[in-house]
């Protein structure tokens, strides 16, 4: 390590075979050279080094110049460039130790970027910042602090993709602020760079007839985007624009300047608040309840704005009387069915909840009545057989798992382990209503899903599911998991995920179910669930080896079923000719000779998107469990918010067993 914070390594000749200052990260230190070609990647937080979203490359061309990651080396995406026309091509970024950082090629200093300072008193280093700009430093060796002597820019906001997809950047005096487009939320309110999400589910963009329905338009003021429009279209007012997208139903967002509307797709990009961009404006398409009205002009629009107002205060304020009458009413109901509840329980010795338990109890004659004496089998698995049932009391139609070799537990223990699974709620997990403990039997009750697992639809050739459905599925699988591995009160591993446990409800939305089942099951189950050997299936290496198992096998799992959802096939096809059999294998040879077409046939999808969902389903079935990512990073490198590096070889060790 040499006093210039160069690490080499040498050969017995003394010559260097190695340096680190050849293979710069996020920081140049003095001494040190960006040579042509080479990057600069921003971090993903200021506690994690990973790569992030931003980068700055010395082109070949000699200029520098500043991109978002996941982007073409093309001047619309670039966001910060610096060199001089005939600079020539052998142009480098330069620190000296007084601080000085210029551009220079073979024979003369291009330009100085900075004006340097005293190298007997400070430490200089410049590095691109998680916020995608990039500053020099300063470190006094007298009072010890690191202060920003220059920056690249003073416009914070200038950086694009800093508020991901569908936010847009504000800035006020030095501080900024990611806002979400009408109709959207933060996927992750701690991390603005994860962009947003919509907060309503869509629908059909217009009922019977042709009528519009579900939606309406949304400005955003004063704001520029990416213009990635699939079509213009010429029209005279705002009006007509947003009447033009309202009933397109691929248009979700229009761009409106000078008579021009440029119709786009989701997600937006790139935005920011911006002033200087007179005349345009963002329309989003938003969901509401009930049909839109047509607005003939701002004249008729401005006087039925103010009708509305007028009945939105008369029902508003006759709402509020009645909520208070209803709230007094039910208030005196739910005192009286508590005391109600509290003496059923005091009664029944046998039902003896935690008060954190949220779960019914149901006996083993109601579920036998729910179900017609277990008659409509909906699908068998490894923990059990699942019924079809409808609740006497409310008619509501559950799913009915009957459990099978349970461990002979504990009446305590059995209701610890419901507490656990009756504690998890998520939007991507099947919720679980109640369970029935009545001696040796052990049932679940959870709720139905009425378009079945998602083996049932993406195994049958007449449910062939969208590029869109299939790339929405796996990212709710992944939140679901997600879920469960980082942000239940106990962590919780599936051990089994596979399309059969992955169901879909009435808007195509993915719940992972069986999940928290594993506790439940005796030893020789688990051993005999695991020792399958020779199959390539969705189970991990570490299984197989009898290793430790953690979180990293149901991400061996989920890349499986990522794979199988791409292709719309079965992991295993011996149908299929040899080199394409085994779907993990056939993956990984379709990247390395760049023809990962052939995995979706003659399906037109995005293909940065296409290769971003290969490398990462690379990622998750490496023998090696460390080298698979966490969900989290998963789904980060899913919506495309941190670069994915170029996967190694998975290494089947199947092929050798």
């Amino acid at each position: 390590m040499l006093d210039n914070g160069n690490f080499v390594l040498y050969n017995s000749d003394r010559k260097v075979m190695w340096q680190s200052f050849d293979h710069p990260t996020n920081t140049i230190l003095p001494g040190q050279r960006l040579t042509p070609g080479q990057v600069l990647f921003s971090s993903v937080s200021a506690t994690d080094d990973s790569t992030g979203i931003f980068r700055l490359i010395m082109q070949q061309d000699g200029w520098l110049v500043q991109y978002p990651v996941q982007t073409p080396y093309l001047a619309p995406y670039a966001y910060y460039t610096e060199g001089a026309v005939g600079g020539g091509n052998n142009v480098t970024l330069n620190l000296d130790n007084d601080g000085r950082l210029y551009l220079l090629n073979s024979t003369m200093k291009i330009k100085d970027l900075t004006t340097g300072g005293n190298p007997t008193q400070n430490q200089y280093l410049m590095k691109i910042d998680v916020d995608g700009i990039f500053r020099v430093y300063s470190h006094s060796l007298d009072q010890g602090n690191l202060s920003v002597i220059w920056a690249s820019t003073r416009d914070r906001c200038s950086p694009k993709g800093i508020c991901g997809l569908n936010g847009y950047c504000t800035q006020f005096d030095d501080k900024i602020k990611c806002e979400c487009l009408p109709g959207f939320d933060y996927v992750n309110p701690s991390d603005w760079t994860a962009g947003c999400e919509r907060n309503f589910t869509t629908e059909s963009c217009k009922a019977e007839g042709g009528e519009v329905k579900y939606y309406n338009m949304r400005q955003v003021f004063s704001t520029s985007w990416e213009n990635d429009s699939y079509a213009f279209v010429k029209t005279d007012t705002q009006n007509e624009c947003e009447q033009s997208c309202l009933v397109d139903c691929n248009c979700e967002a229009a761009l409106f300047k000078d008579s021009q509307c440029s119709k786009q797709k989701l997600p937006l990009r790139y935005g920011r608040q911006d002033t200087t961009v007179s005349n345009l404006e963002a329309l989003v398409k938003v969901g509401i309840l009930g049909s839109i009205p047509v607005y003939k002009d701002d004249g008729v629009r401005e006087t039925k704005k103010k009708e509305l107002r007028k009945d939105i205060l008369a029902v508003s304020i006759s709402l509020i009387i009645f909520a208070f009458l209803v709230l007094l009413v039910t208030g005196i109901l739910i005192q009286k069915s508590h005391a109600w509840v509290y003496r059923k329980l005091n009664e029944n010795k046998n039902l003896q909840l935690n008060e954190e338990i949220a779960l019914r109890a149901f006996s083993y004659i109601e579920l036998e009545q729910a179900t017609s004496g277990f008659t409509e089998e909906l699908g068998r698995g490894a923990f059990g057989t699942v019924f079809k049932g409808t609740l006497a009391d409310n008619q509501k139609v559950v799913a009915v798992k009957r459990l099978e070799n349970v461990s002979d537990t504990e009446h305590k223990e059995f209701q610890t382990e419901m507490e656990v699974i009756g504690k998890t709620h998520h939007r991507n997990l099947i919720r679980l209503l109640g369970y029935c403990q009545d001696g040796s039997k052990r049932l679940l009750v959870y709720e139905y899903m009425n378009n079945g697992s998602l083996a049932d639809i993406l195994f049958t050739q007449e449910k062939q599911l969208t590029w869109i459905e299939r790339i929405n599925i796996v990212r709710d699988i992944a939140r679901g998991l997600g879920y469960l591995h980082e942000e239940c009160e106990t962590q919780i591993i599936h051990c089994d995920i596979k399309p059969q446990n992955i169901l879909m409800d009435a808007q195509f939305l993915a719940k992972i179910s069986d999940f928290g089942l594993a506790k439940l099951l005796k030893q020789d189950q688990t051993r005999t669930y695991t020792g399958i050997r020779g199959t390539k299936g969705y189970v991990a290496p570490e299984w197989y080896r009898k290793f430790p198992v953690t979180v990293k096998a149901d991400v061996y799992s989920f890349g499986i079923v990522l794979f199988e959802l791409i292709c719309q096939r079965k992991a295993v096809d011996w149908s299929l000719p040899a080199d394409e059999a085994i779907l993990e294998e056939w993956v990984y040879d379709c990247l390395k000779v760049n023809e990962l077409g052939k995995l979706v046939g003659t399906e037109e999808v995005d293909s940065i998107q296409l290769e971003r969902m290969v490398k990462v389903g690379i990622w998750c079935i490496q023998d090696e469990p460390s080298l698979r990512p966490s969900m989290k990073k998963v789904l980060l490198m899913l919506e495309g918010t941190v670069e994915i590096p170029t996967p190694p070889s998975p290494k089947s060790f199947l092929s050798s067993v």
